[in-house]
């Protein structure tokens, strides 16, 4: 699978359009955020087209980029599994929120102190940035965003972190410089199963929901 500008640009809009149709189906506003998700990550492709057409280096669509993968994702995803689910089953995502929470806060101090920079490699982009105690970071967003998934007593829920699970270990198999851009494209890609979870039966809320 190789990566260039056309091809983010193309899937980043056929991933939105998908996203559009999540959000257009959600039936309760608590489900938003989570089904808004394919949106941000087929807009998040989009913008890294931006990054392949200006050669990489560190201008204004990488500094995006890196925005919406690094601290954004581990907040967007847990929090919108919390608000989503069952709320009987609220109290065992709470840790991989605040590990989203604590992580994303270092990513958002590193981003605000140093730079990031986008490299051409091939046909993948490597992103560029100082971050230290990388191996708890690493664990702490994937505990925040497929961790949640897995948690998330939804059976399609649990189908979208599996596959993001399975992605991560790939992507930083075969691509460890470049892990970043392929496993975020990689989950925009699978986050279409968004549209099965927003389209399944309605049930009946829990007293007090």
């Amino acid at each position: 699978m190789c990566w260039s500008a056309t091809a983010d640009l193309v899937a980043g809009a056929s991933i939105s359009a998908i996203g559009t149709l999540c959000v257009a189906r959600v039936r309760r506003a608590r489900e938003l955020p989570l089904a808004a998700l394919p949106l941000l990550l087929g807009a998040h492709q989009m913008i890294e087209s931006e990054v392949w057409r200006t050669g990489g280096g560190s201008g204004p669509a990488t500094m995006a980029w890196a925005v919406i993968a690094l601290p954004l994702l581990p907040v967007w995803v847990p929090l919108g599994v919390l608000l989503a689910v069952d709320p009987r089953i609220r109290r065992g995502l709470l840790l991989p929120s605040a590990a989203g929470l604590a992580t994303a806060a270092a990513l958002a101090y590193c981003l605000a102190t140093g730079s990031v920079t986008a490299e051409i490699r091939g046909h993948t982009l490597g992103y560029v940035l100082d971050l230290p105690l990388l191996p708890l970071i690493i664990a702490g967003y994937l505990l925040a965003t497929v961790g949640s998934l897995l948690l998330a007593g939804d059976p399609v829920l649990r189908l979208l972190g599996v596959l993001a699970g399975v992605g991560s270990a790939v992507c930083a198999a075969l691509w460890r410089l470049e892990f970043v851009s392929t496993w975020c494209a990689l989950a925009a890609v699978v986050s279409v199963v968004m549209l099965g979870w927003t389209g399944r039966p309605a049930l009946s809320s829990p007293a007090g929901d």
